[in-house]
């Protein structure tokens, strides 16, 4: 008995190792998230006093909000100044700030904790060295886990008293890494490499401009989900995949759009991984989804299986991740000049 409870106490730590590992190994397997976007502006009677102004807007969201919380999401992302009516000017927006304070934060945030979900959205705030836009992400409880200050306002928003800022925001939610940008901030090479170095699994975008092309090209380079709230109802509010395309959008008939997508997935090449692909195909079946989206080379290996995920896939058949092949070919061509 003495010996079998010796062996026993031997043999439990190795027994516990090998949990932790298929724990850690497996925890990003099959990592699915519901995601809603809700475009448009509000729509209140702006010749109101500022309470009033306050009470139309909570009104206001509450039946937006209504249209995406009927079943169970993950996160709401909401447009760019979605907490401030449109059409003020200087004075009128600092009357209307006075009274604001944070009865919308306070707001959002509740509808954060009663659905358990994180929301994003946009906010013109007070700050000790002058007025901000914002955009703030609230966690399941409501509470404050991230604000990100817009890098790139635009020209006239500064010189209305808008102070530009000076950091990227990657906060880290219980389902991955998410960053922040606003609007302009699109067309500056030099923020989206920013992030692209932090490799996020999303990029939530709220703004008035829709950005054309240039959302596909953040989420391509970033290798990461784009989710865009656009202030503008000629625009669609959509969710693009790590390849650039619309996997979701709003329509001239709804302003909003959600979609389930999966954070368990790797970009890999074509080149020198064909075969690859063909035998993890073979091996997993249903359990892997390889999505080529043409033209481009690049295809998107997604885990739908529980227990294994994207990466121990790749690496058991020793497929090249995309960033890989891409230094790979940078290191052969240095060789190349040198030889020169």
């Amino acid at each position: 008995m003495k010996v079998i409870i010796n062996r026993l106490k031997c043999y439990l730590p190795i027994a516990m190792m090998f949990v932790l590992i298929f724990q850690t190994n497996t925890a990003q397997a099959e990592n699915k998230v519901t995601i809603a976007t809700i475009g448009g502006s509000p729509t209140i009677n702006k010749n109101q006093a500022p309470e009033e102004q306050v009470k139309q807007m909570i009104n206001f969201w509450r039946g937006q909000l209504m249209q995406v919380l009927y079943s169970k999401v993950d996160l709401i992302v909401l447009t760019e100044v979605s907490d401030v009516p449109e059409g003020q000017n200087a004075v009128e927006r600092m009357q209307y700030l006075k009274v604001r304070q944070n009865r919308l934060l306070d707001y959002f945030a509740s509808v954060a904790k009663d659905n358990n979900c994180y929301i994003a959205f946009g906010s013109i705030r007070e700050t000790n060295d002058g007025l901000r836009n914002s955009l703030i992400l609230l966690d399941r409880k409501g509470k404050v886990v991230g604000i990100y200050n817009k890098n790139f306002p635009t020209i006239p928003e500064m010189d209305e008293g808008i102070k530009p800022g000076s950091e990227i925001s990657i906060i880290q939610c219980d389902f991955g890494k998410v960053a922040l940008a606003i609007c302009f901030d699109l067309n500056f090479d030099e923020l989206r490499e920013q992030y692209a170095k932090e490799k996020p699994d999303i990029v939530l975008f709220s703004s008035v401009y829709h950005g054309g092309l240039m959302q596909g090209i953040w989420a391509y380079s970033c290798r990461s989900y784009f989710v865009g709230a656009i202030g503008s109802s000629e625009n669609p509010s959509e969710i693009l995949n790590p390849l650039g395309e619309v996997v979701a959008t709003s329509t001239n008939y709804f302003n909003y759009t959600k979609a389930t997508i999966n954070l368990d997935y790797k970009l890999v090449h074509l080149d020198f991984n064909w075969a690859k692909l063909t035998m993890l195909k073979a091996k997993y079946g249903n359990a892997v989804t390889i999505h080529d989206p043409g033209r481009v080379g690049a295809v998107m290996i997604t885990s739908e299986d529980k227990n294994i995920s994207a990466s121990q896939m790749v690496q058991e058949f020793d497929i090249e991740l995309l960033d890989d092949y891409f230094n790979r070919s940078r290191a052969v061509r240095s060789k190349h000049i040198i030889m020169n």
